[in-house]
């Protein structure tokens, strides 16, 4: 399969719903002086999914030339996207959850018209479900992380930091199944070249960066952490191909330095950002003397929270 392309990814600014496009770009707050550096956020959470994830969904389902039944596996971002370019485009969606998956995320999936499947104790159970629930039913399964228009759909927020005009010494992008990591990369690659693309995972959830750290494919037998859109136990081969070259570095953060995050992005700049979505935010509080005095960008890429979860994480 080819890997993301840098002239794929401006191309799709023509193709993806305008919806998800142009996100809010903040910088100046207050918060540069708790990190001691010049921070420059992309605010993904103001759209109908309220996640970056709508972008490379439209922009899959608008190039697919298939018409069979779309089958994906989600935490809730990626199926709410996918369900919202499927089902628009009259196509039959299927998304499998985790059995203790976010209800907000399962309620907000269904209310775009995806049937939703809840199996698995975690996301990778529910992936495998997916994948036989395709295989026997002959629909097409949608693997997050495992197609370059994803990744190309996710690269454009990357393309509207420099097109603004920002080019970071470093780009923090959290890690799950990879699509942001490589459709970002690969844009600053070509773009920034001297920018350092540092990805995070959890502390409970490390495949990714172990798999990173030793080239090949590492799955760990569970994950444990509140940031369910990186919690992977099984990493996706594609994914790990396509950060060779374009991500430097992967770094781990602990599930206190994302709420440390979550109520700091609260505090000063009023914004309620999901653990996942903080994970860029956590790595800058945790690993700061890396990077005192630098000019970082990250994107706040998800804002999906339940009432009682932003009680305890964000209030308490």
């Amino acid at each position: 399969m080819r890997a993301p392309s840098a002239d794929r990814i401006a191309d799709s600014m023509s193709i993806i719903d305008p919806v998800f496009l142009h996100s809010p770009l903040m910088r100046g707050s207050s918060i540069d002086r708790v990190v001691e550096a010049e921070v420059v956020f992309k605010v993904e959470t103001v759209n109908p999914i309220r996640s970056f994830k709508g972008r490379g969904t439209e922009l899959l389902v608008a190039r697919l030339a298939d018409e069979r039944p779309l089958v994906c596996a989600s935490a809730g971002n990626f199926g709410q996207g996918l369900a919202r370019a499927g089902v628009r485009r009259g196509l039959e969606v299927t998304v499998f959850a985790a059995e203790r998956a976010n209800p907000l995320k399962i309620a907000a999936m269904r209310a775009f018209g995806a049937a939703v499947r809840l199996e698995g104790a975690d996301f990778d159970a529910a992936k495998d479900a997916a994948r036989r629930h395709a295989q026997a039913s002959g629909a097409f399964y949608v693997e997050d992380g495992a197609l370059p228009e994803i990744a190309e759909g996710a690269g454009t927020i990357a393309l509207e930091l420099t097109d603004a005009g920002v080019f970071p010494d470093v780009m923090l992008v959290p890690l799950g199944n990879g699509a942001l990591a490589t459709g970002i990369g690969t844009w600053l690659h070509r773009t920034a070249p001297a920018t350092r693309v540092v990805a995070v995972v959890a502390a409970g959830a490390p495949s990714m960066r172990l798999s990173f750290e030793r080239d090949r494919p590492v799955s760990t037998p569970s994950v444990r952490t509140i940031a369910d859109g990186i919690a992977v136990r099984d990493p996706v081969p594609y994914a790990l191909e396509c950060m060779r070259g374009i991500v430097h570095d992967v770094v781990t953060v602990s599930d206190e330095d994302i709420l440390r995050a979550m109520r700091l992005a609260h505090e000063h700049l009023g914004l309620v950002v999901e653990p996942a979505g903080a994970a860029g935010l956590a790595a800058l509080l945790a690993h700061g003397d890396r990077w005192r005095g630098a000019l970082v960008a990250m994107p706040l890429c998800g804002g999906n929270v339940t009432p009682a979860d932003a009680r305890d994480w964000l209030l308490s």
